[in-house]
């Protein structure tokens, strides 16, 4: 009888879970088979959204940049936020100072923090960063406007915005590390670096490896940061997959097609996350 009052009260929330969750994602599988500008009648078309999504010339460079950044993102800002973390841990005063300057970035909404840092990257000598290199007699540098440089201005903002979140997370597994591990390494003499590399590392591997999968699903869900600074420009350079999901769904009004590379993207996703499971499962269990 309990069990029967425990599901009866659960069930609310667990339909109202599945609707608002799942609804959305089931429908938009449905679209992806659908000529649908949610103006005339939906018409069922198959598979030709994928087709034309697959064919179109636009996929290959938004996945190309989307992987630019994921790598740029990889190589930049994802040890920065563990360098950041062990730097606190092993500091011996001021740490909670540490803490909230790291975090801070993280509670500044999106759209105010582009804007601030659209003033750095000002192409006159009016912006920080070109004032900064006025001083040495370099530039003005059109960060923003540079084909080569709007991605790597788009890198230094996402990981500023983001770095925080990620050290206070590695700082919470910094507390697990069993003290007498660190003792018995400076007893053999260990420098810091070695007490990283052979005791911290190895202690927090697992929340290294999620922490590692869910960048690497964030980055190449790349939207806010080139929507609001290029609008995917110039010349393209900083359009990414889920800016042209927008393209096709809110420009062209195609939401077919916007859904149907969705699913291709969520497909894609899931098959890499798996893949890095099975990767990385012996390094995680130590085996």
């Amino acid at each position: 009888m309990d069990a029967i009052w425990t599901t009866l009260f659960a069930l609310p929330v667990i339909v109202a879970f599945v609707y608002f969750s799942w609804g959305p994602i089931i429908q938009g599988v449905v679209f992806s088979f659908q000529r649908n500008n949610f103006v005339a009648d939906a018409v069922w078309v198959g598979l030709d959204n994928f087709e034309y999504v697959l064919g179109d010339e636009r996929l290959g460079r938004a996945v190309m940049n989307t992987l630019y950044f994921a790598g740029l993102a990889f190589v930049f800002g994802f040890p920065l936020p563990l360098f950041f973390a062990v730097f606190v841990a092993e500091a011996r005063r001021r740490r909670w100072l540490f803490s909230v300057l790291a975090y801070l970035p993280v509670i500044v909404p999106p759209v105010a923090g582009v804007l601030l840092w659209e003033a750095f990257f000002y192409r006159d000598s009016s912006g920080l960063f070109n004032a900064v290199l006025g001083l040495v007699g370099i530039g003005p540098i059109g960060w923003l406007n540079n084909p080569d440089l709007a991605m790597p201005s788009i890198v230094l903002y996402a990981t500023w915005a983001t770095a925080g979140g990620t050290a206070i997370i590695y700082l919470a597994a910094l507390t697990g590390v069993r003290a007498d591990l660190y003792e018995a390494a400076e007893l053999d003499g260990a420098s810091i670096w070695a007490r990283v590399w052979h005791v911290t590392l190895p202690q927090i591997r697992g929340v290294i490896l999620i922490l590692l999968l869910l960048q690497l699903i964030g980055t190449l869900q790349l939207f806010t940061e080139p929507f609001l600074f290029t609008s995917g420009g110039p010349n393209n350079a900083t359009v990414t997959i889920l800016l042209l999901i927008y393209r096709y769904a809110f420009e062209s009004r195609d939401f077919g097609a916007a859904s149907a590379l969705s699913v291709l993207l969520a497909v894609a996703l899931g098959i890499f996350s798996i893949l890095y499971y099975y990767a990385t499962r012996r390094w995680n269990t130590g085996e």
